[in-house]
């Protein structure tokens, strides 16, 4: 089976080298913020109880299941499993 994968070394208009003219128009992004009068983005709020990342095994049949339903699989194991530990 062929990979379905992009090639990234493949240039189209959106991942083409930049020219010089462009090159010499680049500018911070904090300058071009200040001159649309809004604030400069800070990043991904910090949250009060962030989730790990942590190494698993799980049977095949755990993770067929879950995958089944798509997009958001570990989102749903883990509420799933933060279920499982209230109802106790």
């Amino acid at each position: 089976m062929a990979s379905k994968k992009l090639d990234p070394f493949l240039a189209d208009y959106e991942t083409a080298p930049l020219t010089d003219d462009e090159i010499k128009r680049i500018r911070p992004a904090k300058d071009v913020f200040a001159e649309l009068g809004i604030p400069m983005p800070k990043g991904r709020p910090r949250i009060e109880q962030p989730k790990r990342q942590v190494t698993l095994r799980l049977d095949q049949a755990v993770i067929e299941h879950f995958k089944r339903g798509g997009k958001g699989w570990q989102t749903r194991l883990n509420d799933t499993l933060a279920a499982a530990i209230k109802d106790k």
